[in-house]
């Protein structure tokens, strides 16, 4: 998983409430487990002229020529509400998103972010409305930065805003480890647990065939 520590992009403006993770990857556009192929279903409703077909429609902010290479995504409250699928997460940062910052997430939609190194930012309606007008004047010229280490997004006019996240979300983010990875970071204490138990309670493990394999 890519670390993330900081950042500066293009930020689209997708401000809508409740945007619910069939809008982001609707089930139509679900055609594999894994997380490649996906990109293209992104917002796939909205982004589209219609279901069947791949005609942009203009009036889609990610289809409009001044915000093509967007990594941030700013967006209203409760996003990513909805079904848990993680292909939602996999779709935004397969195209590219870096960061989505909004009021509020779905917990469920949280959660998968951090687990997929796409960062997510909570700051106020206000704020965010803010940063919105701030980047509409001339996207490209009028980028944000996200610094995780000091929790904060600078906007275009200089001005910083704090945003919070746990300790656990933010070493996962900045050092680019998923689940399996942050315990595998504790796997000589693990394997150090496991030699000391083996001695303490043997009858526990199964005995080793005589090829040496574990019955």
């Amino acid at each position: 998983m890519k670390p993330f520590t900081t950042h500066q992009g293009i930020a689209a403006p997708l401000l809508r409430i409740n945007v619910d993770t069939d809008a982001i990857i609707p089930s139509r556009e679900m055609k594999t487990v894994g997380k490649r192929g996906l990109a293209d279903g992104l917002f796939a409703g909205w982004r589209y002229s219609s279901p069947q077909g791949r005609e942009p429609n203009p009036d889609f902010v990610l289809n409009q020529p001044q915000y093509r290479g967007a990594t941030i995504l700013l967006s209203g409250a409760n996003f990513g509400c909805g079904s848990s699928r993680e292909h939602a997460v996999w779709a935004l940062a397969e195209y590219g998103m870096r960061c989505v910052i909004a009021p509020s997430f779905g917990s469920i939609f949280f959660n998968n972010c951090v687990r997929n190194g796409l960062l997510p930012v909570v700051l106020d309606e206000g704020t965010v409305q803010t940063l919105a007008e701030q980047v509409q004047a001339a996207p490209a010229g009028a980028q944000l930065q996200i610094d995780l280490r000091a929790k904060t997004v600078t906007a275009p006019n200089g001005s910083q805003h704090a945003f919070d996240l746990q300790d656990l979300h933010r070493t996962m983010l900045l050092e680019g480890l998923d689940p399996i990875g942050l315990t595998l970071r504790e796997s000589d204490g693990i394997q150090d647990f496991i030699a000391q138990d083996r001695s303490q309670r043997p009858w526990v493990y199964a005995a080793p065939d005589p090829e040496g394999r574990t019955a």
